[in-house]
């Protein structure tokens, strides 16, 4: 065993030619394949429930990329629908900083994070699961949405070149995280290689804010922050692989520092800034849906405020109020609402401001509209410190 693990750390193609597995994935699984067999249904399908669940209208979603969301209602119409999603994998190099600096990024549907899905309390959501031809690795999903069998990676491992189908029920209003987990070491190896997204289960009868009354919104952005362990040479220059996976020994080295080299929103340094800023008017109320799948986070909107924060996700509970910086912890999805008061570009970050700044957690929100000066003005422009 010994010489198969040093064969796959030199060259990771060769290894899964001459094993027929999925690397390391495969031959780290240990505890977490108990814990799979345990998690699987021990009975065949109900008869009764499928039939009942075929008289549902079926709807597809078609998904798109962060940090946008699909097309959905706020309020849902007529009850319970079976909500269909395709969602390819693909393991892909992405460009993370404007040094050119690149990661065999893990990904559900080709972005960093996976696509938004949205749903509503009571829908059943149907994901076919693709494993593409092209990739090397064995992959699964696990919603932390979902309830049972380790939300669902028990019953979705598939290998290069195979498909599943799977269905569960969303019983729990919130946001949520999904993420790769196919076992041991291979679940932060696949997450920290970018394979998380979130799901937003709304309630039936739409949301409401803190007094209980309901409310919508006029845009919602889903903010996916990512943390990245980039290995370096012994000249301090981040390493570039042939293909997926090839960082494996390097990578799990950074990893166990629990120190990122890159804090990134929507998979790379800048990618919700400049042309690709997130955009609102004054007046429009606004919402944010963030994600970390490893780390907690800090979000801080600078000159804005957390007017009503789902910090834990679930939309079950009372929203909290004119939050300066919220807690997004590892794991896990948060949602804040905010309507903009004045014009300008907002800063949105992680509040963890060496985060922010020096490795990459920041984006913009540009707001048209008319200044307000009741709210701010400068009453003195900068000049000469004059004497008093």
């Amino acid at each position: 065993m010994s010489k198969i693990l040093s064969q796959a750390m030199e060259s990771r193609r060769g290894f899964l030619k001459a094993t027929g597995l999925a690397g390391l994935m495969t031959l780290a699984a240990g505890t977490a394949a108990v814990a799979e067999d345990a998690a699987k249904p021990a009975h065949q399908p109900d008869p009764a429930v499928a039939a009942e669940i075929a008289k549902l209208p079926r709807v597809r979603q078609v998904l798109v990329d962060p940090p946008f969301l699909p097309q959905h209602e706020q309020v849902a119409t007529g009850g319970p629908k079976v909500v269909e999603i395709t969602l390819p994998i693909h393991e892909k190099k992405l460009q993370i900083d404007e040094d050119g600096t690149e990661v065999w990024a893990l990904t559900f549907n080709g972005t960093v994070p996976g696509p938004m899905i949205v749903v509503h309390e009571g829908d059943y959501v149907e994901v076919t699961l693709q494993n593409l031809a092209t990739n090397l690795m064995e992959h699964n999903i696990d919603f932390h949405a979902a309830t049972g069998a380790l939300g669902g990676g028990a019953l979705s491992k598939i290998q290069p070149g195979e498909q599943v189908v799977l269905r569960w029920k969303a019983i729990k209003p919130g946001v949520f995280v999904y993420h790769c987990a196919p076992g041991d070491i291979m679940i932060p190896y696949h997450v920290t290689h970018g394979m998380n997204g979130a799901i937003m289960v709304l309630p039936r009868e739409g949301l409401k804010d803190a007094e209980g009354k309901p409310f919508t919104y006029d845009r919602a952005y889903f903010v996916g922050e990512q943390d990245f362990y980039v290995p370096r040479d012994k000249d301090g220059t981040y390493k570039k692989y042939e293909s997926a996976g090839d960082d494996m020994a390097d990578a799990l080295d950074v990893m166990r520092t629990l120190i990122p080299t890159h804090e990134v929103f929507n998979g790379k340094v800048g990618a919700l800034t400049g042309e690709n800023a997130m955009k609102a008017k004054v007046g429009e109320t606004v919402m944010f849906i963030h994600s970390q799948a490893t780390r907690d986070t800090r979000p801080h909107l600078i000159g804005g405020h957390g007017e009503l924060v789902w910090e834990g996700g679930s939309f079950k509970d009372k929203p909290d109020t004119n939050l300066e910086t919220w807690l997004i912890r590892g794991g896990s999805a948060g949602a804040m609402v905010y309507t903009f008061k004045q014009p300008g570009v907002y800063a949105y970050v992680n509040h963890n401001l060496i985060e922010a700044v020096m490795l990459g957690a920041t984006a913009h929100v540009v707001v048209e509209g008319q200044w307000n000066d009741d709210l701010m003005t400068q009453v003195q422009k900068p000049g000469p410190i004059q004497a008093t």
